[in-house]
């Protein structure tokens, strides 16, 4: 990937895609174009992306996260999870190969390993169990764009790599408490159980369960790193290696934000998997390996939250 290289992001405005855009610019690719998948009906899929690959021809495209949330957002929002990301990714994947897009980058998710796996998750586990029935719609979407990347590389010699990243936070995060994920979820409510002196904040699931977590300045370079190196996988994890239980976890950002008062883990929630921790030795053998600790980006992103989101 040179520095006058085409290149193309498609996905969600979101934390990855505006992060990802802004690095390279930074790092000096300036042929940069950006396609907010939220403003294309999934009816017109197929026809919008035609004519956005036809129009861009871009030499490489990263396919970054489409419309997706937490776990409320997987509970009552199933069927758009699935419908919106199955329109989206298929044609964006099938255009790439239309036009001969050098290389792509699928953003997957953890979600895609069986509910039961014990852990680290190795790239290997895929399809080798159940799901977890909370994400298992917006799961089978993943699946499917992992899947539809290995048959287009087998039957056409395309270079279409799946990453599937640990839970990714950051600045530019989703702290809608409907659809957020954990991290941008809880510092939005101990923020503003403070500023309300309340006295406790309930917490969703057992304070077990154990989750890996991923900044985003690491996961989009995990990807730039990928996109710019020969690659001997199709599916590779990115994480950092570590996990922290829910218990761990909210009193890390109640003690960042400075809440003084108690958590209470409402068991009566779900919960989802017990334990969600990535075997990363592909990317420890391709010489890469995060930057960031857990606290560290905490800290950043509820700074960011309180100069953007906060009035």
């Amino acid at each position: 990937m040179r520095k006058k290289s085409k290149i193309i992001i498609v996905g969600y405005k979101n934390l990855i895609s505006v992060t990802l855009f802004d690095r390279l610019r930074k790092n000096g690719f300036k042929n940069l174009t950006f396609c907010d998948s939220a403003k294309i009906k999934s009816a017109d899929a197929a026809r919008a992306y035609s004519s956005l690959f036809e129009k861009e021809k871009p030499d490489y495209c990263f396919l970054t996260a489409l419309s997706e949330g937490g776990i409320l957002a997987n509970i009552t929002y199933p069927a758009e999870l699935l419908y919106n990301n199955l329109a989206a990714q298929t044609n964006i994947i099938h255009n790439a190969y239309m036009v001969g897009v050098k290389k792509l980058i699928f953003f997957a998710s953890s979600c895609v390993y069986p509910r039961d796996c014990s852990g680290p998750l190795k790239e290997d586990y895929l399809l080798t169990g159940p799901l977890e029935h909370t994400s298992e719609p917006y799961a089978i979407a993943k699946i499917a764009g992992i899947k539809m990347c290995q048959s287009y590389n087998n039957q056409y010699g395309t270079n279409f790599i799946s990453v599937i990243p640990a839970a990714i936070f950051g600045p530019h995060d989703n702290f809608d408490l409907r659809t957020s994920h954990v991290i941008p979820a809880l510092i939005r409510r101990f923020h503003g159980a403070r500023e309300g002196r309340k006295k406790m904040v309930k917490v969703w699931g057992s304070a077990k369960v154990r989750r890996e977590f991923i900044f985003v300045q690491d996961a989009i370079g995990a990807a730039i790193f990928l996109m710019q190196r020969r690659v001997p996988f199709d599916i590779v994890n990115v994480g950092n290696g570590t996990d922290v239980s829910l218990h761990e976890l909210s009193r890390l950002i109640k003690n960042i934000v400075g809440f003084q008062g108690k958590i209470l883990f409402d068991t009566n929630k779900p919960s989802g998997v017990m334990r969600k921790l990535l075997d990363i030795s592909r990317m420890i053998s391709l010489g890469w390996k995060a930057k960031f600790n857990l606290e560290t980006g905490i800290e950043i992103t509820y700074q960011w939250y309180k100069q953007r989101c906060v009035s």
